[in-house]
């Protein structure tokens, strides 16, 4: 087994262990892995080839969640089809983006990422709302908000998705948390797909993260049980990682703008 089949396989382990091991956020950590330790030089080429990882990760999860009914297939559809425009323009308009300056603001999305975690307060769940116009409207313009920005930075965005379809359609946590799944995987998949039509996604190198990353899910879901009373311990520790990484992805970001 080569170095850099190691460093893939390994990396995808990597992020599909945090996910099965804590059930989120580890996703945002792909493009990190792929740049410096998978070794990716192009980072347009990495932000496509994880987006594709994380959509497929992200289906993987929502099966689960769909077969023990957790999923509102109404308002996923339509917040996953709206969203895939978002997804579209947000890729679009990353890909036309300096490589540099789009790891620049990928870098200061991690920090709010890992903020949030580190808080992991319970998100307020509202009153199930009326299918009315104002509904509708709501879940669309937070459609097209999330997948923008899932677009743009090339992530699951599901930080976002979850409390956006709370906001816009009062639903309770498991149900968005099921739903968000449909939404990330069509917006990774779009993005994808996007940066795939400039060649901007190493199909073989997407492949070795995902066998990773299934082999790393499975252990990570096994370790979930047993750890599940420190579960605020690792949330908090793995925040720690992610400023750490963000905070190295600015430096790197920065250094390449100014040479």
């Amino acid at each position: 087994m080569t170095a850099n089949l190691t460093a893939a396989i390994g990396s995808g382990g990597l992020v599909g262990f945090t996910l099965g091991l804590l059930g989120g956020g580890g996703s945002i950590l792909a493009t990190p892995l792929l740049l410096y330790v998978v070794g990716v030089t192009q980072p347009h080429v990495a932000i496509g080839t994880g987006a594709l990882a994380v959509a497929v990760n992200a289906f993987a999860n929502f099966v689960g969640h769909a077969v023990k009914g957790h999923v509102r297939w109404r308002c996923g559809l339509l917040f996953a089809a709206l969203g895939v425009v978002g997804a579209f323009g947000g890729s679009t308009l990353g890909k036309a983006l300096d490589g540099s300056k789009l790891l620049f603001f990928f870098g200061l999305v991690m920090i709010a990422v890992g903020a949030l975690m580190l808080r992991k307060r319970p998100v307020v769940e509202a009153a199930p709302r009326p299918v009315d116009g104002r509904m509708c409207a709501m879940t669309a313009l937070m459609a097209l908000i999330a997948g923008g920005a899932s677009g743009f930075f090339g992530i699951g965005g599901g930080f976002l998705i979850v409390p956006a379809l709370i906001f816009a359609t009062g639903m309770p946590m498991i149900n968005a948390v099921g739903t968000s799944l449909l939404a990330v995987t069509t917006f990774g998949l779009a993005t994808a797909v996007n940066y795939s039509l400039s060649g901007l996604v190493d199909w073989a190198l997407a492949a070795e993260f995902i066998f990773g990353g299934v082999i790393g899910g499975i252990v990570g879901t096994l370790a979930a049980t047993r750890l599940s009373a420190q579960k605020n311990t690792l949330n908090r520790i793995f925040a720690g990682v992610i400023f750490l990484v963000a905070f190295y992805v600015i430096y790197r970001s920065l250094g390449a703008m100014a040479a």
